[in-house]
């Protein structure tokens, strides 16, 4: 399964959703009829039939077959939106033309100077731009906040399973 987004909350009475997207274009979620709902810590994944929605502001709300009141909306809070990657347009595996946000989780992450930062945990949209979240695999686990900007990111690649950015430990 490939997280495309998650539930922010109830939105509503009559059990609708708002969602969080991690797509490109908030439109392409809905490419979808069907969506797996679960925690992805969990592996467990419900399917999920979208019957309805709205974009209101940049905003995605939506109902489900499956959720007819706003007791059961709350109660899928904080699920992720997944659906299966043979779903998905396939990617060049050389990352050449994009990659997926999930393939980048588990990452290594070294700076120019070849200082280990530690490995990508996360992905953060924070409207202005994308951000790694990157936990240090040393004692302190200390978590970093990378922008994934192009300033930034100097290469990914794919294969060696290694980004390379242009950041200091110190920052």
């Amino acid at each position: 399964m490939v997280p495309i987004g998650h539930v922010i909350g109830p939105f509503g009475i009559l059990g609708w959703v708002k969602i969080a997207h991690y797509t490109d274009h908030l439109e392409n979620l809905l490419d979808y009829p069907v969506w797996w709902l679960g925690k992805q810590s969990e592996d467990t994944w419900k399917a999920m039939n979208v019957v309805s929605y709205n974009i209101h502001d940049n905003r995605l709300t939506v109902a489900f077959e499956e959720c007819c009141d706003r007791t059961q909306a709350s109660q899928l809070k904080g699920m992720q939106i997944a659906v299966p990657r043979n779903q998905l347009p396939s990617l060049p595996e050389t990352g050449e033309e994009g990659y997926y946000w999930s393939d980048l989780i588990g990452m290594n992450v070294l700076n120019l100077q070849q200082e280990e930062f530690g490995n990508v945990i996360g992905l953060l949209r924070t409207g202005a731009n994308d951000v790694l979240q990157v936990r240090s695999m040393k004692e302190d686990q200390q978590e970093r906040l990378v922008p994934f900007i192009d300033q930034v990111i100097v290469e990914v690649d794919l294969k060696t399973r290694k980004i390379i950015i242009d950041w200091g430990l110190d920052y």
